[in-house]
């Protein structure tokens, strides 16, 4: 039997994951191989044998995704011949749904051997929920992250595992010790620059209204990159702020969700790390005008945020697209920051919610679930 795992993950936060899970695969059984395509942390851990494609295939949202709709179909297409010449044991889509989820149903159709699985279930619940039926036609096993997700799955005919969610272990193995800084607010603008370009300057504007009512406030906001840091500093010095009001620091973001008293968080993984330490947030989200549209018209659900989708209800405020103004962000800073009831009582739901997470260990459920789908 082979002992080849591929793997496909598109984003910063599938290559965490998947070199996570590759880690847990290689002790449950240290004589697998990996191939595939991630980024820079699988590409080391397999010394190289997985491509790191993430400078290309990181961009967020359907408008951006048809404008290079050319360059994706031949990406898949190389991908799909590369699984089916090297026949692994297994296909592990970590998220990435949209091309993952058809590069697995084109492997089943194509005849693979492999198992097909999928790390990180996707959100098909809130668009298209028809399609499960469709999936469970094509997948061996779904990895999935929260407790309501399994019972979707499982309804439609797929095999599913609740393994919890991955960051737990990442999150708690950076909690710092201390508390709150009383007039400090964090700044989460996301890791992709049409993504900041299109917050950062919102929340620049936001302090900017603070500022002359609560000058002692200040502000920190916390980069993906160094290239993104210099491009918020350049924001930075065109705002009408006072020198130093707002740093700006390289990977820093968990840390900072821990001393910030109150943020600002774009819509994404984030707003579950901000949830897991407790942090009163709103959440922004903007997105070009075509695929908020399209996204309308797909998706089933009533909040953006995770946090707000598993408490079923609105915890975290969500300013969206137009909404995703200073105005909105500024007011809602200030009543958080102002009103010691209000933040206590925010901070205890998103605790709540967070504990929804499971308690660590996903990896490793992960790949016995894997390893056991292997040997049938």
């Amino acid at each position: 039997m082979s002992r080849l795992i591929y793997l496909v993950a598109g984003e910063h936060s599938g290559d965490t994951r998947g070199v996570e899970l590759m880690e847990a695969l290689r002790k449950a059984d240290p004589g697998l191989e990996f191939a595939g395509l991630g980024g820079p942390k699988m590409a080391e851990s397999s010394g190289g044998k997985i491509r790191d494609w993430l400078e290309s295939a990181a961009v967020m949202g359907i408008w951006e995704v048809l404008k290079r709709y050319g360059w994706f179909k031949a990406r898949f297409e190389e991908t799909k011949a590369e699984i089916l010449e090297l026949e692994p044991a297994a296909v592990v889509l970590v998220d990435y749904p949209g091309f993952n989820l058809r590069l697995a149903k084109a492997l089943r159709a194509a005849g693979t051997g492999a198992k097909l699985v999928d790390y990180i279930s996707p959100q098909v619940w809130a668009w298209h929920r028809e399609r499960l039926v469709h999936m469970a036609g094509y997948l061996d096993l779904m990895l999935c992250l929260f407790p309501f997700e399994q019972e979707i799955f499982e309804k439609a005919g797929l095999r599913t595992v609740w393994m919890g969610h991955p960051m737990v272990d990442q999150l708690e193995a950076k909690r710092i010790e201390g508390g709150r800084e009383e007039h400090l607010i964090g700044l989460f603008p996301g890791s992709r620059e049409r993504e900041v370009a299109r917050l950062f300057p919102v929340m620049l504007r936001a302090a900017e209204r603070l500022q002359a009512k609560h000058p002692e406030w200040h502000y920190e906001a916390a980069a993906a990159s160094e290239s993104l840091k210099e491009l918020m500093e350049s924001w930075i010095a065109a705002a009408e702020l006072p020198r130093g009001a707002v740093v700006v620091r390289v990977g820093t973001s968990q840390e900072l969700m821990q001393r910030a008293t109150s943020g600002v968080v774009a819509s994404g993984t984030a707003t579950m790390e901000a949830a897991y330490y407790g942090m009163p947030y709103c959440l922004v989200y903007k997105v070009a005008w075509p695929t908020w549209v399209m996204g309308k018209l797909l998706v089933e659900v009533d909040y953006i945020g995770m946090a707000n989708i598993i408490a079923d209800r609105q915890v975290v405020h969500e300013f969206v697209q137009l909404d995703a103004n200073a105005g909105n962000v500024a007011a809602f800073l200030e009543s958080v920051m102002t009103e010691p009831g209000r933040r206590e009582n925010l901070q205890r739901e998103l605790l709540e919610v967070a504990a929804k997470l499971g308690e660590g260990g996903a990896a490793k459920i992960a790949a016995g679930a894997i390893m056991e789908v292997l040997g049938e």
